[in-house]
């Protein structure tokens, strides 16, 4: 079974197609088969960030039957190991998939034969981002230091862990007047954390141990990217107690990445980021990103 991790940013420019990118250059380089998924459905703009300039196959013509199956979608980038399910090139109506197309997409991908599959998610909250995000039980959200990001990143997050319980508590069948199917996801998703807390509380104790089992297996983390001099170094620790503090939900701190104009000369220039400036401060801070996540996932596994 392939590692999936679902990347994500509440706001666009957060910076989470470029993370998704240097990530799995990285996990490349290291000789592990990693394949990147453009799950920004209507936006997709993933193998600019590798340096390609256009791609002959994409999601859609597995989404639209012109082919069998998601593999067949696959391209070899120039990098070694790497490969890319592509969103360039989708109609205009891409962002809209329908829900049988999104739940044959999902299924299809735990299938695929890759180490790690890393994926790169539209920003916001909508359902399609977050059933991509439910894909797995590990994640990366991604915010800038600015207020509007951080306010949209905790939406998202919210919105995760919302989804999650709902999940959860479904597949518990908890013997509760919060209704049940598609009543019980509405009524989940639209109560506060408090009150989710209390539905917990609700449970019997053997269903209450499960859940929290359940939660405590999630591994999520956070990056702080385009962080300046000036900015607070101990924020993201902040940022993931205040998640946990009103969700009860644990988001581990991942680390910084420091704002540098390289990268938008890279972007521009279409050349992968940490092939060009290997060894520049935000190629060091990805490199330590990158172990960070993945020495964390090693011992959450463990």
């Amino acid at each position: 079974m392939p590692y999936i991790l679902p990347i994500g940013g509440g706001k666009g420019g957060s910076g989470k197609t470029f993370l998704t990118g240097n990530l799995g250059l990285l996990l490349a380089k290291q000789g592990h088969k990693t394949l990147l998924f453009d799950a920004d459905l209507g936006g997709a703009n993933l193998h600019t960030m590798i340096g390609m300039s256009h791609t002959e196959r994409s999601l859609f013509d597995f989404v639209t039957k012109k082919v069998a199956t998601l593999q067949e979608v696959v391209i070899e980038t120039p990098i070694p190991n790497l490969f890319l399910i592509s969103g360039a090139g989708n109609p205009l109506h891409a962002a809209n998939i329908g829900y049988e197309q999104k739940m044959k997409t999902l299924k299809a991908v735990a299938q695929l034969p890759y180490d790690y599959i890393l994926l790169d998610l539209g920003a916001g909250t909508s359902y399609n981002t977050i059933d991509f995000f439910m894909l797995s039980g590990s994640g990366i959200f991604i915010t800038t230091p600015e207020p509007t990001s951080i306010e949209n990143v905790y939406r998202l997050v919210r919105s995760v862990y919302a989804r999650k319980m709902q999940q959860l508590l479904r597949g518990q069948n908890p013997r509760m007047p919060i209704g049940d199917g598609e009543s019980l996801k509405a009524r989940v998703l639209s109560h506060s954390p408090e009150e989710l807390h209390a539905m917990l509380q609700g449970l019997e104790s053997s269903q209450n141990q499960a859940l929290q089992e359940a939660l405590r297996a999630l591994q999520f983390r956070l990056v702080l990217n385009q962080m300046r001099k000036q900015d607070n170094p101990n924020l993201g620790p902040l940022i993931c107690k205040v998640i946990e503090r009103h969700l009860g939900f644990r988001v581990t701190f991942a680390g910084n990445i420091c704002l540098d104009d390289r990268v938008h000369e890279a972007v521009c220039r279409r050349l992968p980021f940490l092939e060009k400036y290997p060894h520049s401060s935000a190629a060091e801070d990805l490199k330590q990103v990158c172990k960070n996540i993945f020495m964390l996932s090693r011992e959450g596994a463990g």
